[in-house]
This record gives C-alpha cells, sequence and structure tokens, in this order.
C-alpha cells in the first residue's frame, strides 16, 4: 500500500492588539503650528518623528495642540493608537510648557518602547504562527 503525504501550511491568526508603528502620507501627518495659520514647516508621519519633532518644535505649539487636544486626535485617529492618546489626554497642563513637553515625550517614548518590545516578539513568533498540518492520503 502506497502512502502520499502532503503537507499544507495554514496561516493562523495574529493578535489584533499589536499595532506595527505606521507611517502615514505626508498630508495625514501632524503639522505643527504655533497658532491657527501659522505652520512650522514641521510635520510627523509616525510616532518615532512625532517624538523626535516634539523635542525640536517651539513650546509654544506644544501649548497651541496640547490645549487644543490635535496630539490625541491625530494619534487616536490617524495613527490607531488609542492608548497613546488616552495617555496623553491624561497629562495636566504642567506649570510650564518645557514641563508639559517633557511629560508629553515621557508617554510617547515609552509608547514607543513598548510598541517596538511587542512588534519585536510577535516577530519572533512569526515562525511558529504557520502550522504544519500532514495529511495522509491513502490510496
Amino acid at each position: 500500500m502506497s502512502r502520499k503525504v502532503q503537507v499544507k501550511k495554514r496561516l493562523i491568526a495574529t493578535p489584533t492588539s499589536v499595532k506595527p508603528l505606521v507611517t502615514v502620507p505626508f498630508e495625514n501627518g501632524f503639522h505643527f503650528y504655533t497658532d491657527i495659520g501659522s505652520y512650522t514647516g514641521i510635520t510627523a508621519t509616525n510616532l518615532n518623528e512625532f517624538e523626535a519633532k516634539l523635542q525640536i518644535i517651539p513650546e509654544q505649539s506644544i501649548k497651541f495642540h496640547f490645549q487644543r487636544k490635535d496630539f490625541q486626535k491625530w494619534i487616536k485617529d490617524t495613527i490607531k493608537d488609542e492608548e497613546l492618546a488616552e495617555k496623553i489626554d491624561r497629562i495636566r497642563e504642567a506649570q510650564s510648557t518645557k514641563n508639559l513637553r517633557k511629560k508629553i515625550l515621557r508617554v510617547t517614548q515609552e509608547r514607543i518602547s513598548e510598541l517596538t518590545r511587542l512588534s519585536l516578539s510577535q516577530d519572533s513568533l512569526m515562525p511558529n504562527l504557520l502550522e504544519d498540518r500532514i495529511t495522509s492520503l491513502h490510496n
């Protein structure tokens, strides 16, 4: 009796809670202003850029966007990271804009580190996500 063995690979669904550090098109990026109509010429298209630009934008831009909840809206609606948006939303406006910048930077850097760790651990599991199924076919 001869046997044929066929190996099939089946992709197992990955957890949706881990979001990649996505980059959005420039037109959907976060455009930093210091006031209505006063564009700084600085735009971020992902969280890494957002964190880097937060360090260099004028303090007036931080205060302007924080008061309007622009950071939270962009992160939630465009980047699709509700957790970071909520963390920024919980920040109380500090005595100084310098301290406000530090607080926003800290939660953003922590979230980027968390997402990077989760992404790396998910990548290391990828070989295990393909399940070999051996089906014996009898003639």
